[in-house]
């Protein structure tokens, strides 16, 4: 559709084009604005009839009305009243009627020479406008329009709550003539002064002590492991772990500022974080055995233990065997051999526990074995339990608290009814009992 703001040399639409014609200027100018084409004859602007020159100028249910410089698409039951084709394109105009002798022109123009042009009543104050109003001057009369953000009630114009139209997404607060939106705490304005946008109190310095997490329209604060958050939800305090299980730890728990640390008794060392294992200060070489000493590891620490262990009327033939040689005597009535052997045992063992299996390593044909405890500390915490015919069980019968020490004599007989043939040999155990459950 051809734009209708187009300067129509007679009355009724008021346009910018200029390009107008006075009389004295026909014979210099022959260019017309939009919606006119030169008339040779006449020399003048002559408006087009886009209504027939248009095909189809309006669709559907719409009827093209023609007028100076344009056209109009209305409903088929509008009517419009024209004026008569201008003289001229000079200004605003209509015919001056010669047989009106005292008011020539219409209500709202002016006569001029030989034309009627537009009178400015905002101008000239010939209006009636309320003071609230603003006065805009139309060709041949003037219209009363309220200022922005004002609607006309009666005469009056009357402030207009957008607060009721929901343009604010948060907060609106009317105001006279406009508005202002405003956001709920943890938004700030757009650009477009209506919606609120999320905004990021972690990059504005939250007052979070550790962590900072944001999220939509507030902040949270977050503590590193080992600390929790305190009531005012900002500061961090340590969690003492230690206070919460006695099993973090399997010896002792030392807390820490955000953490907790494990350690160990003197003769153990930390394995991963929480349990303790015996150092074996015999392969480390940490022990404080001298010469003619053996280094004997045990539990916690370590026993040395003089490498001649054997004592008359036995005679030591290798590192830890003794023997009671048969031309003595005094041995007709001792245990041919003597073998010792060292362990070590934790405190606070369940019971009844086997912990040491004797083996026979050397059975006459035909001969018959027995083990027993020939003599030993605290028989009563122990008792042998006999596998078979060579071999038999040491058992712990009580719960036992260490540091303690068991010397035990283990004695296996043998007895041989075919040659009427009896001996025996002799496991001496020293057992170290530990400090400690592990």
């Amino acid at each position: 559709m051809k734009a209708t703001y187009v300067l129509l040399c007679v009355g009724l639409v008021v346009l910018p084009a200029t390009i107008c014609q006075s009389p004295a200027e026909r014979d210099s100018y022959t260019e017309c604005t939009d919606g006119y084409e030169w008339d040779v004859q006449t020399q003048l602007c002559r408006d087009i009839n886009e209504c027939e020159t248009i095909q189809q100028a309006c669709q559907g249910e719409m009827k093209c009305f023609n007028h100076y410089g344009g056209y109009l698409c209305l409903p088929r039951s509008a009517s419009v009243i024209t004026a008569p084709e201008p003289s001229s394109q000079s200004e605003p105009s209509v015919p001056v009627e010669s047989n009106e002798a005292f008011n020539p022109c219409p209500v709202g123009y002016r006569a001029q020479g030989e034309s009627c042009v537009d009178i400015d009543e905002c101008e000239l104050d010939l209006h009636d406008c309320q003071p609230s109003q603003e006065c805009i001057n139309t060709v041949g009369t003037y219209t009363c329009q309220c200022p922005d953000g004002y609607s006309k009630i009666g005469i009056e114009c009357v402030d207009i709550d957008e607060c009721r139209y929901r343009y604010c997404q948060h907060r609106c607060v009317n105001v006279p003539g406009s508005f202002s939106c405003e956001c709920e705490p943890g938004f700030q304005l757009a650009g477009n002064n209506r919606s609120c946008v999320d905004v990021n109190e972690c990059e504005m310095g939250a007052p979070c002590q550790q962590r900072c997490y944001n999220s939509y329209g507030t902040f949270l604060c977050r503590c590193d492991q080992g600390y929790d958050l305190g009531p005012d939800g900002f500061s961090c305090n340590d969690i003492d772990e230690c206070s919460y299980s006695s099993f973090l730890c399997q010896f002792q728990c030392v807390n820490e500022p955000g953490r907790f640390s494990c350690v160990c008794p003197e003769g153990y060392e930390l394995v991963g974080t929480r349990l303790c294992q015996d150092v074996n200060e015999c392969e480390t070489g940490t022990h404080q055995c001298g010469e003619g000493q053996v280094c004997v590891n045990i539990h916690g620490g370590h026993q040395c233990v003089n490498s001649n262990r054997c004592q008359d009327p036995y005679v030591q033939v290798s590192e830890n065997r003794c023997i009671c040689p048969v031309v003595k005597s005094e041995c007709r009535d001792l245990p041919f051999s003597i073998v010792h052997r060292y362990m070590s045992i934790t405190s606070e063992r369940s019971v009844p526990s086997d912990i040491f299996q004797i083996q026979a390593t050397s059975v006459y044909p035909g001969a018959y074995n027995s083990f027993r405890i020939r003599s030993g500390d605290d028989n009563d915490d122990f008792y042998i339990r006999q596998i078979n015919n060579i071999s038999a069980m040491l058992v712990l019968a009580k719960a036992v608290t260490g540091p303690k020490e068991y010397v035990i004599d283990l004695e296996m007989v043998s007895v041989s009814p075919l040659v009427n043939y009896q001996t025996s040999s002799v496991l001496r155990l020293s057992v170290y009992v530990g400090p400690h459950a592990f």
